[in-house]
Order: structure tokens, then C-alpha cells, then sequence
């Protein structure tokens, strides 16, 4: 058998410091924004002239937190309740034969600053860090299949839960707002998703979670079954104020 081996063309910038809360699919926080840095000898502007006329663009990246765990030929899908398992070639999970993902991003801006090349994205689902190996256009006429069908996940989650921010988080998101004017928003867009594993939603627990978006942990607890709080918001150990 052949084997290749391919080498980064640049590293995501992502609000996502950690695997738990990242939206299980692109384009469902609108207010994640980063950055894909290209590197080495892709960093050279000719690499993108012509893409910023595109509004989207495919991301081919590797999941560089999972690929040591190896692969697994059946796997649980959360948008099967987590119970029922299928082949991995039928899911998009992170443990497959090859760890490679991709997303459709939006491209907001191509910049070059102190000749680093730039591409600022949004609707993130992608962690800090994540090595890139390729980016493409997106073709709307070809890439869109209205008439596709699917087994599951048929349609965009539509049932997402309330989050309510207490007074001392706002207060602390009114301070921060100057640097982070988003992230309010995407605090309240990555929880309405309810992150918690699959076989918990629906339910009520009394556990405190925690998130880490940017430089911040962020608190927070369910006070109803459809129904969020967020409680707490501190900078990370090490943060930069």
C-alpha cells in the first residue's frame, strides 16, 4: 500500500481553546471568528489572489487533538442520541481511518500585515491550532445539492435552549467589550447549541460546566431543561488583561 504525507499550509486562529463546546458543525455560531495563518512557503499572498471574490471557502484540516486515539469503526452520532451506532465512514466523527476534517467557513477578509497572510473566517468550528491542509473555494452551483438526501441530521438543529447572563457577566462583558464586541453573542450562539454530551440533553443535572472561549473560563449551570445560566466569567490562568 502507498502512504503519503502532507505538510500544513497554516494553523487556525479559533475562539475554541477546547474540544467541549465547539459547535458540532460549521456555520451554526455566526459570531466564532478567527483567523487561518499561512505559513512557510504558503505564505505568500499569490497563494489567495482571486479567492476573496468567493463568500465561503472549504477548510481541509486535520484533527490534531484526536488523531492519536487511533480510529473506530463504529461510532455513536450525538444527533442519534449518542445510543445507536453506525460505520464512521457514515458520520462526520473525529476517529476515522484518516484524521481529516473539512468545513464550509465564511471568508470575511484576506490581509497581509507585516507580510503575514491572513485569512479572517467565521462560523468556526474548528479548535486553536488546528493545522490546515488545504483550502478551496466554495462553488455554489456545484457544492449545493438541494435535492440531497440523509439518513439523520436532516436538517439544522432547531430546538436550542435559552441562555440567560447574570448581572456580574454582563458587567464583565461590558468592560471587555472594546477588545471582544462578539462575545456575548457567541457565548449565548455556542450554548443555545447545548454542549453537553448527546445522552444528557433533554435532561436536568445540578453540575457547574465550564468553557473556555479566547482568554476566559466561562460558568455555567441549567436552572430547567431548556434553559441555560451563565454565572461566572474570570480570565484564564496566564491571560494577558
Amino acid at each position: 500500500m502507498s502512504s503519503y504525507q502532507f505538510s500544513p499550509i497554516g494553523y487556525v486562529h479559533s475562539p475554541y481553546k477546547e474540544k467541549f463546546a465547539i459547535p458540532r458543525q460549521p456555520g451554526l455560531v455566526s459570531a466564532a471568528q478567527g483567523t487561518i495563518e499561512l505559513i512557510n512557503d504558503f505564505n505568500q499572498q499569490e497563494l489567495t489572489r482571486g479567492l476573496a471574490d468567493f463568500s465561503h471557502i472549504w477548510v481541509l484540516f486535520v484533527f490534531h487533538q484526536t488523531a492519536e486515539q487511533g480510529w473506530k469503526p463504529l461510532i455513536r452520532p450525538p444527533r442519534l442520541g449518542g445510543n445507536k451506532k453506525i460505520g464512521v465512514l457514515a458520520s462526520r466523527s473525529t476517529f476515522r481511518p484518516n484524521p481529516i476534517g473539512m468545513s464550509v467557513l465564511s471568508l470575511d477578509d484576506i490581509r497581509v500585515t507585516n507580510k503575514q497572510c491572513l485569512l479572517h473566517v467565521s462560523g468556526l468550528d474548528l479548535l486553536e491550532g488546528t493545522p490546515v491542509l488545504d483550502i478551496k473555494p466554495y462553488v455554489p452551483y456545484s457544492d449545493s445539492v438541494p435535492q440531497a438526501n440523509a439518513s439523520y441530521a436532516t436538517h439544522a438543529p432547531n430546538e436550542t435552549i435559552s441562555v440567560s447572563i447574570s448581572e456580574s457577566v454582563n458587567e464583565f462583558l461590558l468592560n471587555v467589550n472594546s477588545r471582544y464586541p462578539k462575545l456575548s453573542s457567541l457565548i449565548i450562539q455556542v450554548l443555545e447549541q447545548d454542549p453537553r454530551p448527546a445522552y444528557k440533553q433533554q435532561q436536568v443535572d445540578d453540575k457547574i460546566y465550564g468553557i473556555r472561549l479566547y482568554e476566559f473560563n466561562i460558568k455555567w449551570r441549567l436552572i430547567s431543561a431548556r434553559k441555560i445560566q451563565v454565572f461566572d466569567i474570570t480570565y484564564h490562568d496566564n491571560a494577558t488583561r
